[in-house]
C-alpha cells in the first residue's frame, strides 16, 4: 500500500479473498486455519484462471485486458514454487510409465493419476497431459 503499487495490491487482495473463501469452505464449526497445501492449491487455481484469461483475451484481441492479467499472473507466480520444465516433466512421466507398465493410450488414466499425484504443484496439468499423450502414443 505504501509503495502505491496498485497491481500488487489488487492481486494480493483478490488472493486473500480466495484464500478466505476456501478457509470458510473448509471450516467445521468455529474458527479454522487453512492448511498450507490448500492455500497453495488456491494460488495455483488463481494462476490457472489468469492463464486462461490471457489466452481468451489474446483470441479476442483485447491487449489492454490481457496486460492486466499478465501483470497479476507474474505476482501470483512469485508466491508459487518453481514449476518444472517440460523436459523434467517428461523424465518423471517416463519413470511413471515404466513403473505402471503402461503400453498405450488405453492406460492414459492410470498414468495421469500417478503423474498428477507426483507432480501436483510442480507442473501445469496441461503440460503433464501433453507429455503423457506424446509418450503413450509413441511420438
Amino acid at each position: 500500500m505504501k509503495a502505491k503499487d496498485q497491481v500488487r495490491l489488487r492481486t494480493i487482495r483478490s488472493l486473500r479473498a480466495a484464500i478466505m473463501t476456501k478457509e470458510i469452505e473448509l471450516r467445521s464449526g468455529g474458527e479454522g486455519e487453512i492448511p498450507e497445501e490448500d492455500a497453495l492449491g488456491v494460488l495455483q487455481k488463481q494462476a490457472k484462471q489468469r492463464r486462461d484469461s490471457i489466452e481468451q483475451f489474446e483470441i479476442a484481441g483485447r491487449d489492454d485486458l490481457k496486460q492486466i492479467e499478465v501483470e497479476e499472473l507474474a505476482i501470483i507466480e512469485a508466491y508459487l514454487p518453481k514449476q518444472l520444465e517440460e523436459s523434467e516433466v517428461r523424465t518423471e512421466v517416463e519413470a511413471i510409465v515404466q513403473q505402471t507398465g503402461a503400453e498405450g493410450m488405453k492406460d492414459m488414466g492410470k498414468v495421469m493419476g500417478a503423474a498428477m499425484g507426483r507432480l501436483k504443484g510442480k507442473a501445469d496439468g496441461k503440460i503433464v497431459q501433453q507429455v503423457v499423450r506424446s509418450i503413450l502414443s509413441g511420438s
